[in-house]
């Protein structure tokens, strides 16, 4: 029997432009708003990663420290 994989989604990407021209209340509303993660691009390479608080607060209930890693 095959084990059943839970579908990935990859994550959202914001460049770091962005964030340099004022579109960064924009971005982390979005982010807070829809419940997302994603990468913070800087010349088209994974910077930092954004997740809303509501992710967070999933995760350090579900044991998981990112700060640990």
């Amino acid at each position: 029997m095959s084990e059943k994989r839970k579908s990935i989604i990859p994550m959202e990407h914001y460049n770091m432009s962005d964030f340099l021209k004022g579109q960064a209340s924009k971005i982390f509303t979005s982010v807070s708003e829809e419940d997302k993660a994603g990468f913070v691009l800087k010349h088209g390479k994974p910077m930092a990663v954004i997740i809303s608080n509501e992710r967070y607060e999933r995760l350090l209930k579900e044991g998981i420290d990112i700060n640990e890693y």
